[in-house]
Parts: C-alpha cells; sequence; structure tokens
C-alpha cells in the first residue's frame, strides 16, 4: 500500500512539474491581456527564452547568469512586440504571429551548435525529504526554486491586481485606456511595462524547460506551449488562480499520454501526442459556449490599439 501511495506522490509531482512552464506563461500573459494588449508571440518568446538560458548556462556555468538571461531574453524579443504595436500601432494579431515565426527560426540558428550537449544539473531543495516521506515527499521537496516560484506566482498576481494601485491602473488601461489616460494614467507606459513583464515570464517558462524539465536543447522543445498558456488565459476567463488549476489538468493530460505510450497501448502515437492540444480544442468550445461570462470577463479594450491625440 506505501508503494501505491509512495507512487500516486510521485505522479502528482511529474503533473506539477509538467504545469510549471504553462503557469509561468500564462501568468505573464495575463498582465499582458488585462492592459489590452494581445501577445500572440507566447511560443516565441518561450523558445527564445529555452535557446538563451541553455546557451548561457553551457558557455558561463553559471546557473543565475543563464535564468536572468533567458528572462532578459524574453524582455529584448517582448520588447521589439511592443514598439511595433505601441509605438507604431501595428495589429496585434499579425505582430504575435511573426514574432513567434521569428522566434522558432532564430532559436534554431542559435542552437544548431548546442544540439546534444547535456545540461547542467540544476539544485534542488530537501532532495532527501523527497524520497523519504512517502506521498507528500516527491510533491513537496526535491524541486528548483522556479518550481516553487511557479506556484507562488498565481496567488502573487491575484494579489497584484485586487489589492494593489498599480495593479488596479493595469485593469483600468485594459478596460478603458481613453477614461484612465484622462485620469493622468501613462497608457503607454503601463503597456509597456506588462508586455516587457509577460516576455520576461515568457523566457523563463522555456529556460525551466532547456535547464530543469529536459536539460537539453532540443529543436521546437516548447512543443506549443505557448499556444496552450494563451488558451489558459482564455480557459481561466483571465483569473491567475484559475490558470494553477488549468495548467495542473493540462500537465496531467502530458504525463497521462506519456504513461499510456509507456505501457505500450494500441493507440497512435501520434493521437497521444496530439492530446494536450485536442483537450486544448475542446476546452476552448465549451468555454465559448458561454459567451457571457467571456465578454464579462475579457478586458474591453484587449488587442485594440490607442493613440492620444496631443
Amino acid at each position: 500500500m506505501s508503494f501505491d501511495i509512495s507512487f500516486i506522490g510521485v505522479v502528482i509531482a511529474s503533473i506539477m512539474a509538467s504545469s510549471v512552464p504553462l503557469i509561468l506563461a500564462a501568468s505573464g500573459e495575463l498582465i499582458t491581456e488585462r492592459s489590452g494588449v494581445l501577445n500572440l508571440g507566447v511560443e516565441g518568446m518561450m523558445i527564445i527564452g529555452a535557446i538563451s538560458g541553455f546557451a548561457l548556462m553551457i558557455v558561463t556555468g553559471n546557473l543565475f547568469i543563464a535564468i536572468i538571461g533567458s528572462m532578459f531574453a524574453g524582455v529584448i524579443i517582448s520588447t521589439i512586440f511592443g514598439f511595433l504595436t505601441q509605438t507604431l500601432l501595428t495589429n496585434h494579431v499579425a505582430t504575435g504571429l511573426a514574432l513567434t515565426i521569428f522566434g522558432i527560426g532564430m532559436s534554431a540558428m542559435l542552437g544548431k551548435n548546442f544540439v546534444g550537449i547535456p545540461g547542467k544539473e540544476f539544485p534542488v531543495f530537501f532532495d532527501n525529504l523527497s524520497e523519504s516521506i512517502p506521498f507528500f515527499g516527491p510533491i513537496l521537496f526535491g524541486h528548483s526554486i522556479v518550481f516553487y516560484f511557479a506556484f507562488i506566482l498565481p496567488f502573487l498576481t491575484n494579489y497584484f491586481l485586487k489589492k494593489t494601485k498599480i495593479g488596479l491602473m493595469v485593469r483600468a488601461v485594459g478596460d478603458s485606456p481613453d477614461s484612465a489616460s484622462n485620469q493622468g494614467i501613462n497608457v503607454n507606459l503601463v503597456r509597456y511595462l506588462c508586455i516587457l513583464y509577460g516576455g520576461a515570464m515568457c523566457g523563463l517558462a522555456g529556460a525551466y524547460l532547456s535547464m530543469i524539465y529536459t536539460p537539453q536543447w532540443i529543436e521546437n522543445m516548447t512543443g506549443g506551449r505557448g499556444w496552450i498558456a494563451l488558451a489558459l488565459v482564455v480557459f481561466s476567463t483571465w483569473n491567475p488562480i484559475k490558470i494553477l488549476i488549468g495548467a495542473m489538468i493540462f500537465g496531467g493530460i502530458t504525463i497521462l499520454q506519456l504513461h499510456m505510450q509507456a505501457l505500450g497501448l494500441r493507440i497512435p502515437v501520434q493521437f497521444l501526442s496530439a492530446l494536450p492540444y485536442i483537450m486544448t480544442i475542446i476546452v476552448l468550445v465549451v468555454i465559448s459556449r458561454d459567451s457571457r461570462k467571456i465578454k464579462l470577463s475579457t478586458p474591453s479594450s484587449l488587442g485594440k490599439s490607442f493613440y492620444k491625440e496631443k
């Protein structure tokens, strides 16, 4: 019986680890969208963060520099998006899609010399407790600092948006930029900062994949997680706490399809690999049926450019 309990704990811990990049990327994108900016370049920023973090880890041997560098890479890419959409007033959707294509291509070029190189071991906390305590051990202990940060982040995000003055400003800009501007809020500055924050979180999500979850560089290793993160923001109806729940569900599906493959079930591998994305489509279809709830939760100015006449 103890073996069964321990095994269940290990499975739950695997699901949690799989959900970390989704939580980080979706939480960053949620802040961006709350300010009224729709950035579909999440996948591109994640993959750039993944190669930047891994490359810096190999070149410098310093994990702290690698993590900060991956976040900075996400900020740089998101700055390009911010300049195009907020200063040049380009279309949010088209610019975001272009950003993803650019990120995938750039990461493939930068990463060609790092393929096949094993990553370095990332430090974890209380690893000895993860094996000595049944069930709770692998869930609570033996994880990296990025793992713990990811599960705290939705609660911090929720507090930021609802309890802080800056958070209320972000929501005001997303719901009515004209009214916010008339109240003396610098709409473009708020949106820029939210875009940069989203880029940093996407870069960190990518670094988690290449440095901790699968410590190696593989081309296109994000595997569409950026698109799932975007779907999670809608799934959560722009609620940070629901992002945590949604990420665990999608993480569970990812782990489930891996276990089903390992058991040798007579199900096409291609179908099992597509399970998380099939689930994404199903969830979005179900959510879209309640159009009233979506309309009430969606930031009113989402995807709309703001221009203040001088």
